[in-house]
């Protein structure tokens, strides 16, 4: 929707373009003698008709001039759920999430030579930017609630709170930020830059109630977390008290004002979808630099667009009844929205470890992660979806997620931060081809519409995605936010996928069911280097992923059995060259100095079967090319996994789950020999490697519902960590919390 279907096509302008406009909302706000020209308009026909349109169309066009007003009515239009009166409710409590853009400006002052030196002054944006490949951009992601009352005249009077957290790459921390340089004879040249952490508001809110939406203002407090930074870049020729290239950065608290306006409309149910903008606001504040003796003041101002959505709380659903169990989904004709939300806490205790490494496991510490993801939807034309799924992520692995190949927490990333981040891990068009055969009921649930396909269908996936979305997957073992975490028992050890460091990659798969039989391939973009955060944008490094899934019945129990192989294309080093390089030099074998474009492959094997509907067996194998470097995943060259999961029906507990599994990874003897010889690999190196052997794990855990979530307990024995059996065994204890709707 943009303003060129009003001004451009005014025999359709109201009625086509602003549908729930024209026929419920136009009618309560039309004055009488608006009403008048209406009616005589339909008397003259179709030319009065394309005079009056057009004078309300631009008449609202111009009063609503954001796309996300029309994005919400169509919202309204297409909702499941019929509105038992023609006024929405907008009276009570609620509770949502929003996504926006983030754009600021700064104006700063310093004195690097103390109080009496020359001061300088200047000033620099923190622009708007996106970059898909990357991930990166100043985009934010975050949480609201408040209150509404809705007065006999309509006119609303609330209040609301909010916190938002900008996107990050974690290793180059903080998208929403800007710099500026300076330079003189007597500094040298340094420069100067600021960056959003997260902020946050406590707004009042006033407003009109229309009979199907919210128009308002508000405006009142707000609160930023930032970190400033001063970098000596070059020295004056008399040289300096910091020398070049030292940084400095300082985290300050800034408090402030902010102001705007917004659209809030009923979708279905207790949800509500809402657009506004926000001008910010804060005064100046000051940091010193001490290695510089430099006097640093700044002051900020941001402006925001976002869109949201809210969850009132209400007679039917109160507070104590949220506690118990979850919001209802939100589902209509064209949209979808879900959420989860997982807390793990991890110890490892005290284990034997005579010495350690880069990459050793630590004994005796603790680390916890969180994240937040949120599943949007829309349905595009027959067949066809859209869905995108940002996620706010906080905390680190155990050791900053090394020292054991099969790593036991498959929520953490390879990259951890202090403070909570927002990422867009998937964003993907998939198209669904029926081909026929018996109709097949599909629940709604993440990345998933409510509905039906056929049994025999082609699917086609293209975007940014995880491949275990689509490959590897098992109905026992393969989720870490429910069932194991262990990275080589949710999946395939020697799985070596294509994944930038938080496990997700640019490219397309093809699925093609036919009768028992899924036939899968797909192409996806590595890593610009093995195990980093960028994904190469030029696609010059790649690899390809084809799969055999075959089902199956015995005695009545489901089951099925796949086979999976890959093939790497990129810049990968060989153990061997390696070895023969760190003989020469006397250094470290070091597996990035004999990079080289080449090939490594692998197949694995993935079982599944239903013994009876309260246990369930799975199995895999896996071989991998162990004379190469893997490239995205973890370090193993052969895996052999099992398990079972029991339903707590057995023992009179029907919604509990326990589970045991245990795995045996293993690398070659070239590989061995590199860690002997002081090679890192990406989550294994302790530094030497004289009494090699299999790494072993044993995990188990049991899960039960609590209120609205689900507590995981769970153990794992790590024997040989990092295929070394001069340390642990290690335990780690765990324990996790979901939950989703």
């Amino acid at each position: 929707m943009n303003r060129a279907c009003v001004l451009f096509a005014p025999r359709v302008a109201v009625e086509q373009c602003f549908p729930i406009f024209w026929r419920s909302v136009l009618p309560g706000i039309m004055t009488n003698e608006t009403r008048e020209m209406a009616v005589a308009a339909d008397k003259r026909g179709a030319g009065g008709r394309r005079r009056i349109r057009l004078v309300v169309g631009i008449g609202l066009g111009a009063m609503f001039s954001f796309e996300h007003v029309a994005l919400a009515a169509d919202l309204a239009v297409s909702a499941s759920v019929p509105y038992t009166s023609t006024t929405y409710d907008w009276t009570g409590w609620y509770i949502g999430a929003h996504a926006g853009a983030l754009r600021g400006s700064t104006t700063w002052t310093s004195t690097p030579l103390g109080p009496g030196g020359l001061p300088l002054n200047g000033a620099f944006d923190l622009p708007l930017n996106f970059n898909f490949m990357a991930g990166t951009g100043s985009y934010v992601l975050g949480l609201q609630g408040g209150y509404n009352y809705v007065l006999p005249s309509r006119v609303m009077l609330g209040i609301e709170g909010d916190v938002s957290v900008p996107n990050s790459d974690v290793v180059v921390p903080y998208s929403v930020k800007g710099n500026q340089s300076a330079a003189s004879s007597s500094i040298g040249q340094v420069t100067y830059g600021e960056s959003v952490i997260h902020y946050g508001s406590i707004r009042g809110r006033v407003g009109y109630a229309f009979d199907h939406f919210l128009l308002y203002g508000t405006g009142g407090f707000a609160w930023t977390y930032d970190q400033v930074t001063r970098s000596q870049d070059a020295s004056p020729p008399a040289g300096s008290l910091a020398p070049a290239g030292t940084l400095e950065s300082k985290l300050l608290w800034r408090l402030g004002w902010v102001a705007g306006v917004g659209v809030e409309i009923p979708i279905t149910g207790n949800w509500s979808a809402k657009a506004e903008f926000l001008e910010t606001g804060f005064g100046r504040k000051g940091t010193f630099f001490p290695a510089s003796a430099d006097g640093f003041q700044s002051d900020l101002a941001m402006q925001s667009v976002r869109v949201g959505l809210n969850y009132k709380i209400g007679d039917t659903n109160p507070i104590p009844a949220l506690i118990t169990r979850t919001p209802e989904a939100l589902e209509t004709d064209r949209f979808a929205f879900h959420a989860q939300s997982t807390l793990l806490e991890q110890y490892a205790s005290p284990f034997r470890s005579p010495y350690v490494g880069t990459n050793s496991l630590n004994p005796n510490q603790a680390r916890e992660t969180f994240d937040a993801t949120f599943y949007a939807g829309m349905k595009l034309w027959d067949g066809a979806e859209a869905w995108v799924n940002p996620e706010m992520d906080q905390g680190f692995g155990l050791s900053s997620s090394v020292g054991a190949a099969g790593f036991p927490s498959g929520e953490a990333y390879k990259v951890g931060a202090n403070y909570p981040y927002v990422r867009l891990h998937r964003a993907f068009l998939r198209q669904t081809i029926d081909l026929g055969g018996d109709a097949q009921k599909i629940d709604s649930g993440f990345n998933q519409f409510a509905g039906s396909t056929t049994s025999d269908r082609l699917v086609i996936t293209l975007g940014k995605i995880g491949i275990p979305d689509i490959f590897d997957t098992n109905k026992y073992a393969h989720d870490p936010r429910s069932d194991f975490m262990n990275w080589s028992i949710v999946d395939t050890g020697t799985f070596d996928y294509a994944a930038d460091a938080w496990g997700y990659a640019l490219g397309g798969a093809i699925e093609w069911y036919t009768g028992p039989w899924t036939f899968r391939g797909g192409i996806f973009d590595l890593s610009v280097a093995p195990n980093t955060t960028s994904l190469d944008s030029r696609f010059g490094q790649f690899q390809w992923i084809g799969e055999i899934e075959r089902r199956y019945s015995i005695l009545g129990q489901p089951g099925k059995i796949a086979v999976t192989g890959f093939l790497t294309r990129g810049g990968m080093g060989s153990f061997n060259d390696a070895i023969q390089l760190a003989a020469v030099t006397g250094a470290p074998a070091d597996i990035t100095a004999v990079r080289r474009y080449q090939s490594r492959g692998g197949i694995s094997m993935n079982l599944e079967q239903q013994i009876n509907e309260n246990v369930g067996f799975f199995a895999r194998a896996g071989w991998a090319d162990g004379h190469k470097e893997a490239y995205e995943f973890t370090d193993i060259d052969r895996s052999v996994a099992a398990g079972f999961s029991m339903s707590g029906r057995l023992w009179g507990r029907n919604d509990d789950i326990w589970a045991i599994a245990g795995v045996d990874n293993g690398i070659t003897k070239v590989h061995q020999a590199f860690l002997n010889a002081g090679g890192l690999g990406i989550l294994v190196g302790d530094g030497q490697l004289p009494h090699p052997g299999d790494e072993r794990i044993l995990e188990t855990y049991y899960s039960f519902p609590w209120f609205a979530s689900r507590i995981t307990l769970d153990y794992q024995l790590i024997v040989n960590p990092a295929y070394n059996r001069d340390r642990g065994p290690a335990s780690v204890l765990g324990v996790r919390l979901h939950t989703q709707y």
